[in-house]
């Protein structure tokens, strides 16, 4: 059934007082009325509505206190049996198999197969339609949709910043080197000959030229990358808003209408049914789905290419909005470049072990790299017509183990501590720490809002935080023994793979239940996994592990 969408209800449905003063209406004029007479069957603004007593002494009135025994207006009820899908079509009847509203061409072309479609007449008594229960669910989504409007908001802003304070505090750099060899010129050309002065004007300019060419070959190039970044992001974050501006006018339509139906029992049910489509259309949107993936076939694919010296490591996976998949091969320090086909068409090499990977825009990924040792990096690698190629590196004074990014912001893990950091390297703060044993934070996500961080830990722990860090939840299961890799989707499921268990679940938004088993090794062949991350294109769970092959789970 097509998405419920309020862009054809006329424009009286939309406003707060839809009900107008009949007799006015009668002479071209808008008055919102205060009073229905049943009698009459009439709206009354509060002049017509003094006359009508005085000269209908006998007919009684409803005033807007008791609104829900005024008649439902004709544009509600219009919209209400409107089909989406079939224009003109009206909704007669509901599938029970996918709660789901349809008219006569929705039965033949679309639910033909469905073993239970009941006509709406016969629901209107067993059906419960809890319309006082959706209107505070409407209003607790409403307020949760405005939240994460402002919370867009604030993030465009604090991009634009980092960019311009980045580029500023760039450019003086620059300026400082020039002014320093400048003065030290000064200070050697005193008492020199005329000879030698003129030397030294040509070795200042070549040095004065070096500079500025390292500044373009350098700092301009990594200004350019973050430039890019941030147009990118800022794009992706607009959509975002203009979907959640729409799904924000959709509910409070809504809103509006539940309070107007009255106890008409048919319209009340249909209400209650589209209301709750529209309802888990924003928390999908607020990264709050609670559906449970369900398995439907899995392939198993080689990611191994013929200069690979060890056998593959995939600890981290991205997906691309074209489809093609980047997977971080641990046991080859390298990132490779996969086709829709799972084969792999390009791969760059790096200077440490790769410990996860992350999305910066539709066609960047930062890479976490660490040898174990003292040297800990992030990596930045784009992707242009399927070949990869290496950007700026952040280096950073603690472990590198696990990587994410939201919107401009960058969540790493140091294996005891989660740190958050800025596009230009900069450390904001950290978040959380453990210290009472190793690698307590090894691998990290964020939820689509931001509102929520889940960290994973060898020691069978997956932890939920909310945006200061705060725990919130703590999940354990005998099913997931030595938690490695980690992934949310689009719409909020949580996926994590236990490395020693062999196994692939779904956890719940909140972090505190199991919602499914996905993978194990001995229905599926999973070995030792690193590594997981959904397709929203395929509809697919990718899976690395230890092992040349990775494993594709179609799913619905």
């Amino acid at each position: 059934m097509a998405t419920v969408s309020l862009s054809s209800v006329p424009k009286r449905l939309r406003m707060v007082e839809d009900f107008r003063c009949t007799s006015c209406q009668e002479l071209n004029l808008e008055e919102s009325a205060d009073i229905y007479c049943e009698a009459c069957q009439k709206f009354y603004c509060k002049r017509c509505g003094h006359l009508h007593n005085q000269l209908s002494t006998e007919h009684t009135t409803v005033g807007r206190g008791d609104i829900k025994k005024w008649p439902v207006p004709k544009e509600v009820e219009d919209f209400l049996r409107m089909c989406e899908a079939h224009e003109n079509k009206t909704l007669t009847q509901f599938c029970q198999d996918h709660t789901q509203l349809c008219c006569s061409d929705c039965v033949v072309k679309i639910h033909s197969q469905c073993s239970k479609v009941t006509q709406i007449s016969e629901l209107t008594n067993s059906q419960p339609t809890g319309l006082e229960g959706m209107s505070v669910e409407l209003e607790t989504v409403l307020g949760e949709i405005k939240t994460l409007q402002i919370s867009q908001k604030a993030s465009i802003q604090s991009l634009q910043k980092t960019y311009k304070e980045h580029s500023a505090v760039m450019i003086e750099q620059m300026r400082g080197n020039l002014n320093t060899y400048i003065d030290e010129c000064d200070n050697s050309s005193v008492g020199t000959s005329g000879g030698n002065e003129q030397y030294l004007k040509e070795e200042m300019c070549r040095s004065v030229l070096s500079i500025m060419n390292e500044f373009d070959n350098i700092t301009a190039k990594e200004l350019n990358e973050m430039k890019d970044e941030v147009i990118s992001i800022k794009g992706s974050v607009t959509i975002s808003m203009h979907k959640c501006t729409s799904l924000h006018n959709d509910l409070s339509h809504f809103h509006e209408i539940v309070q107007k139906i009255g106890d008409h029992k048919q319209l009340c049910l249909m209400a209650s049914i589209k209301c709750k489509h529209i309802i888990q259309q924003a928390l999908t949107l607020l990264g709050k789905s609670g559906k449970a993936f369900n398995v439907q076939s899995n392939t198993e694919h080689n990611v191994r290419i013929p200069s690979d010296s060890y056998e593959c490591s995939i600890t981290g996976i991205c997906v691309l909005t074209d489809g093609q998949v980047l997977v971080a091969d641990r046991g080859n320090n390298r990132v490779k470049l996969l086709n829709q086909q799972y084969q792999v068409v390009s791969h760059c090499d790096v200077t440490e072990y790769v410990e996860d990977m992350c999305q910066i825009t539709p066609s960047e990924v930062a890479v976490a790299l660490d040898d174990d040792s003292n040297t800990h990096n992030v990596q930045f690698i784009t992707v242009s017509q399927s070949q990869l190629t290496l950007g700026r590196k952040l280096e950073l004074h603690h472990g590198c183990s696990g990587i994410a990014c939201h919107q401009g912001e960058l969540f790493i893990c140091s294996g005891t501590a989660l740190f958050k950091y800025i596009l230009n390297g900069k450390q904001l703060c950290r978040l959380y720490e453990d210290r009472s044993s190793v690698n307590t934070v090894w691998k990290c996500a964020v939820s689509p809002t931001g509102d929520r961080l889940y960290i994973t830990s060898w020691h069978n722990k997956l932890l939920t935080l909310a945006r200061d860090g705060t725990l919130l939840a703590t999940y354990t299961d005998p099913a997931l023994e030595w938690l490695t890799g980690l992934h949310v989707t689009p719409a909020g499921q949580v996926l994590v793979c236990g490395r020693w268990s062999y196994t692939v679940l779904q956890v719940g938004w909140e972090g505190q239940s199991k919602l499914a088993n996905l993978a194990t090794w001995e229905k599926d062949g999973v070995r030792l996994p690193w590594s997981v991350c959904y397709s929203s294109i395929t509809s697919s769970i990718i899976v690395g592990q230890l092992g040349d092959n990775i494993l594709v789970f179609r799913v619905e």
